[in-house]
């Protein structure tokens, strides 16, 4: 796979709460929303008797639903995909900060809402000049929390103290703390600087430095995007670099420490700096804060602009030649999705999310059907940067317990599909970040 290193930089961008139904259900050529003669053909049972119909939400704002272990097994429903109004009303997923003005418009269910071009042009755009994957899936059944520790570290898991082999698998998300104890560990942090470590099992960082491959994991200053646990409502919590947590999982992980990697969790403000100088690390992760996360209650627009900026600025810099964008969502916000997810093991795959790949060696207006999840993105950085070395623990010179090598799975997809490498490197597609929207 020569033609892979010409790829000297991947940045994955990922987003909050969306199916792929919710943002990509009526994509040309995409496996859609089921449709017969302009029709949809699915109508998902209601609490009360009838069904509802997935319908065009031109609102800026949506509520979604609950999005936990539970309610992805109850959406799911044995393949039948036939829960989410059901959990939707269940368990409506308020507004987490009282009284935010944004939330007065909510209706209490829209989970069967579908947007398409008129409300994010510029990821329809994406689509239409580089990649869209089909079949991403989220890479476990849960939420924020676990998706994030899988999306560096390829699992999810609790452990009793610093050493590796205590860990055990927790895909539920209640996390090694109460949110009482991680607002008081966050508070610590932004007194001293420093953070408690709980998190022993391996993370990518750790072959990254072994193998002297750069990586930052960049954090947005703002609050959070969400109540931690998943609860209904909370306190916004502050988030930045220094911040861990949910969307901040590194500085957890005790190999981190141990390898003195801790400065390479930075501000948002430095991966743009990187972007614009042409000094981006070989591996950046970009996490945003609640207001452009796209998870209700935030806007799409201005999750959509968001990520316009990020791309954009890697278009300008002088590193666009070497790179390849992944940009995709968490989890699936409990916006309903039609296909059943495969089960690769104990703990996922979870529902379907949106992906695109953004790059200069992307084939253009592809639509990948191969059946993926976020551990491809770990994937294609092995092959990349590390010879092919994998997160396992009869490898990788730290043994954990973990219960299979996700990289490996048989049903996992190769992301090297998405690109011509024989190509010229393709001009930027520089977009507005204000767009004109329905």
């Amino acid at each position: 796979m020569t033609g892979i290193h010409k790829i000297k930089h991947v940045v994955v961008i990922m987003q909050e709460n969306r199916s792929f139904d919710s943002y990509f259900g009526t994509y040309p050529g995409a496996d859609g929303i089921p449709s017969s003669n302009g029709r949809f053909t699915v109508c998902v049972p209601a609490p009360k008797g009838g069904c509802e119909r997935p319908f065009h939400d031109r609102s800026d704002i949506n509520s979604g639903g609950a999005h936990t272990h539970e309610t992805a097994i109850a959406d799911i429903d044995g393949g039948k995909m036939d829960g989410f109004v059901r959990t939707g009303v269940r368990f409506v997923h308020v507004c987490f900060r009282a009284r935010d003005p944004r939330c007065a418009p909510l209706k209490p269910v829209d989970v069967m809402g579908y947007h398409d071009a008129r409300e994010i042009p510029n990821y329809w755009a994406y689509a239409k000049n580089f990649v869209l994957h089909d079949h991403m899936f989220e890479p476990v059944s849960a939420w924020s929390l676990p998706a994030h520790l899988y999306m560096v570290s390829a699992w999810s898991a609790r452990c009793s103290s610093a050493a590796a082999s205590s860990c055990h698998g927790d895909i539920k998300g209640v996390g090694p703390y109460t949110n009482a104890e991680q607002e008081q560990f966050v508070d610590q942090a932004i007194a001293t600087g420093t953070a408690p470590v709980h998190d022993a099992w391996t993370d990518i960082t750790y072959l990254l430095h072994k193998h002297h491959v750069s990586w930052r994991y960049y954090v947005e200053t703002g609050q959070e995007p969400d109540c931690r646990n998943d609860a209904a409502a909370c306190p916004g919590l502050k988030q930045d670099y220094k911040t861990p947590g949910v969307w901040n999982p590194l500085p957890l992980f005790t190999d981190v420490h141990a390898d003195g990697q801790l400065r390479n969790v930075q501000p948002t403000q430095s991966f743009l700096t990187a972007a614009r100088g042409g000094t981006l690390p070989a591996v950046s992760w970009v996490i945003p804060n609640e207001r452009d996360s796209e998870h209700p209650s935030a806007g799409i627009h201005q999750g959509q602009a968001w990520v316009t900026n990020l791309v954009n600025s890697i278009m300008r810099g002088p590193d666009w030649n070497s790179t390849a964008i992944f940009v995709s969502w968490d989890d699936w916000g409990g916006f309903y999705d039609h296909v059943a997810p495969p089960v690769v093991d104990g703990n996922g795959y979870g529902l379907r999310v949106p992906s695109l790949v953004i790059s200069p060696y992307a084939k253009r207006g592809y639509i990948d059907h191969q059946t993926l999840s976020h551990d491809a993105y770990l994937r294609f950085i092995e092959d990349d940067f590390l010879g092919g070395a994998r997160l396992d623990p009869r490898t990788d010179g730290r043994p954990d317990p973990r219960p299979d090598v996700r990289e490996n799975v048989s049903q996992l997809g190769n992301l090297i599909k998405d690109f011509d490498f024989n190509q010229l490197p393709r001009a930027p597609l520089i977009l507005s970040r204000n767009p004109p929207r329905d």
